[in-house]
């Protein structure tokens, strides 16, 4: 489903990533992990397209298409779904109308007329009982007053009803106390199928508890160093990043 080729990125004329190489198939989840400055939200920001960051070499390829020169909101259309470590509020936009739009450009860059009322009301039931989400909470300004917790389960909310290729969680257990990453991570996990692929970005492998990973990734000064199965995570969790960076450097 998405493959990176030798990925080099920079902000500011500073190098971020430096020769990032990963394989993502439909219906995995891959878990990135590394310590502050590694350049694991950068890669996120760099899959989905965001301006300030500036792809320098390699490839970036969704399903055999280069995407590389593709905007954001060209990737979005295309399938990929990034949530945001502090998603931005919208006073005055609900949380229903802001999906009816963005489902309905989605649609509208693939030559399809706007999704019918009937079916649009049929879908945002359906994907709120699936996510256990208050109807009142439709109604309210998109992340207006939102918690922490609502703020993030807001987002795979939209996850649910924009159905994704690829959907990259950055730090989406940033800030949630137990009972809110039990939340949205069952929520994740229900939007999991063979048809869709999940990236994972986070410094704690308790949120990995809760959604599983098939594989996980260490990234360290823009390089992914080791990648292995969950018990990655629990080794990282157990002795921190200093063993990696240790033999990182035996290696190097």
């Amino acid at each position: 489903m998405l493959k990176i080729k030798n990925l080099h990125a920079s902000v500011e004329g500073k190098e971020i990533l430096k020769g990032i190489n990963l394989e993502i198939n439909a219906g995995e989840v891959h878990a990135i992990m590394g310590p502050n400055g590694s350049g694991k939200s950068t890669l996120a920001s760099v899959i989905a397209g965001k301006e300030e960051y500036e792809q320098t070499k390699g490839e970036i390829i969704l399903e055999d298409e280069e995407i590389s020169e593709l905007e954001a909101d060209e990737r979005a259309h295309k399938g990929v779904f990034m949530s945001f470590q502090y998603p931005v509020e919208i006073p005055g936009v609900s949380v229903t109308n802001f999906m009816k739009t963005a489902i309905n450009e989605t649609r509208k860059a693939q030559g399809l007329e706007d999704m019918p009322a009937k079916e649009m009301l049929k879908k945002i039931r359906e994907k709120s009982e699936l996510l256990e989400i208050d109807r009142k909470f439709l109604s309210r300004s998109l992340n207006e007053g939102f918690s922490g917790g609502e703020k993030k389960r807001n987002e795979i909310f939209q996850m649910a009803m924009l159905e994704p290729k690829l959907s990259i969680l950055d730090e989406t257990d940033s800030g949630l106390d137990i009972d809110a990453l039990r939340i949205v991570s069952n929520g994740v996990n229900k939007l999991r199928s063979k048809d869709n692929a999940v990236v994972v970005i986070t410094h704690y492998q308790r949120l990995l508890d809760y959604i599983v990973p098939d594989h996980v990734h260490v990234l360290l000064d823009g390089r992914i160093v080791r990648s292995g199965g969950k018990e990655l995570a629990h080794k990282l969790e157990e002795q921190g990043y200093d063993w990696i960076k240790e033999e990182v450097k035996v290696e190097g």
